[in-house]
């Protein structure tokens, strides 16, 4: 039965895009080179774009792709024993073994698999530019085109750090595994942080015009639910928690003509409960397995008192400072600190917030921020010290890279004109 282009074609994207780190970890067992199984799966897709239109799309699509291609990795090894006696016993040793898409697809592997898949993709050898665009490739199924699209670089750049990082892996000899239990929590922190990365760039764009990038946002989310469910330890969870807390905003951060909404104007009402919902007990969760929150959790207890509150007046500010101050001793940074300064004018008067952001002015890793200044912007504000607010507001706008954000910072600077 024929299918037709058009069908065939969005069949293999959705199997693509929700079975596709399945299909790369399997070969990725299959074979012991992650590289080699990247390569095949692609080959796989492609020729399912070319059979599925004419052949129909299989019962099983996902046993369909791994099928293939662990057929043409026995080919590549066949290819290889004419350099490599080893090859030649791996391929015969694979090619006598062939076993089906149910066996490579075991119950009690794939989780592992998937596992095994983001710690390969995000291990520490690698730059986090290349942990990032490798993880978003070959767990998250994107394309180059679409990584390149979500953080605005050229699709050659995106290319060649996969092609740099798939040669960094092997040249490093990095096996594909899941790391052991004195590794694991060491290199745990790289996995969360590189989902928390393209959460980040998802829900505040640093470029472009969109304020939101929710296609990048809700793939981190899945990569976020995936890593909690193979990893259920405080921190996944709390990352996790994060994640769904401030995702549950996004319906109501942009207007009827797109323009960004701030905290204190959005319609509450708007607000995904199902998200909160699920951020709660995410929440819970990680405060139930652990000796205390991670930075990622605490973060979520803060989105929590965000979700809870009426309104901005009616948040209970007093324990959102408290948060930040025991988030600034397990992970201290300036952007913590510039948080503490706004929760801290909340709680206690734009003035008492006014002395720490002005004495985070030195910090390097702030300087050609927009957040410093917009912050001061907004508390120069609160105490009318319109001239001083309107420049720092007009700072703010300079520095800004993505257009939405620095509209609002210009409007701002307008009024006080």
């Amino acid at each position: 039965m024929t299918e037709g282009p058009d069908r065939a074609g969005r069949a293999v994207e959705a199997v693509w895009r929700t079975q596709s780190a399945r299909v790369v970890g399997a070969l990725a067992r299959f074979t012991g080179d992650l590289a080699l199984a990247e390569d095949v799966a692609q080959e796989a897709l492609a020729e399912a774009l070319a059979t599925w239109p004419t052949k129909g799309v299989p019962a099983e699509p996902a046993g369909w792709l791994l099928t293939v291609g662990r057929r043409r990795a026995v080919d590549a090894f066949r290819r290889r024993s004419a350099r490599d006696e080893r090859y030649a016993a791996l391929a015969r040793e694979l090619d006598e073994a062939t076993p089906g898409p149910d066996a490579l697809f075991d119950p009690d592997a794939v989780d592992d698999d998937v596992l095994a898949l983001m710690f390969t993709a995000c291990h520490p050898v690698l730059s986090p530019e290349a942990r990032v665009a490798l993880t978003l490739r070959v767990v998250g199924g994107l394309t180059s085109e679409e990584v390149a699209a979500a953080f605005l670089v050229p699709v050659p750049t995106v290319q060649a750090r996969i092609t740099r990082a798939k040669k960094t892996l092997a040249a490093a000899q990095v096996p594909f595994a899941v790391p052991g239990p004195d590794e694991r929590a060491a290199r745990l922190g790289s996995v969360l942080s590189v989902v928390y990365v393209v959460f980040t760039e998802g829900s505040s764009a640093t470029g472009g015009d969109a304020w939101i990038r929710t296609d990048l946002a809700s793939e981190a989310l899945r990569l976020a639910r995936s890593l909690a469910r193979l990893a259920p330890e405080p921190e996944p969870l709390g990352l996790l928690a994060l994640l769904e807390l401030t995702a549950a905003r996004f319906p109501a951060r942009l207007d009827q003509d797109g323009h960004p909404v701030l905290l204190e104007d959005q319609d509450r009402r708007r607000w995904d409960r199902d998200a909160i919902r699920r951020g709660r007990a995410a929440l819970r969760a990680a405060a139930g397995v652990g000796r205390g929150l991670g930075p990622y959790g605490l973060q979520a207890a803060i989105a929590e008192c965000h979700a809870v509150a009426p309104s901005v007046t009616e948040t209970d500010w007093d324990r959102i400072v408290v948060l930040y101050e025991a988030l600034g001793r397990v992970a201290p940074s300036p952007i913590v600190e510039l948080n503490r300064a706004v929760a801290v004018a909340m709680a206690s008067g734009p003035a008492a917030g006014l002395r720490i952001v002005d004495g985070l002015a030195a910090e390097a890793s702030l300087a050609r921020s927009h957040l410093l200044p917009a912050v001061r912007g907004e508390l120069l504000t609160r105490l009318d010290r319109r001239a001083e607010a309107r420049g720092s507001y007009l700072e703010a706008a300079e520095r800004c890279g993505n257009g939405a954000e620095r509209a609002v910072l210009e409007a701002k600077a307008a009024r006080l004109a």
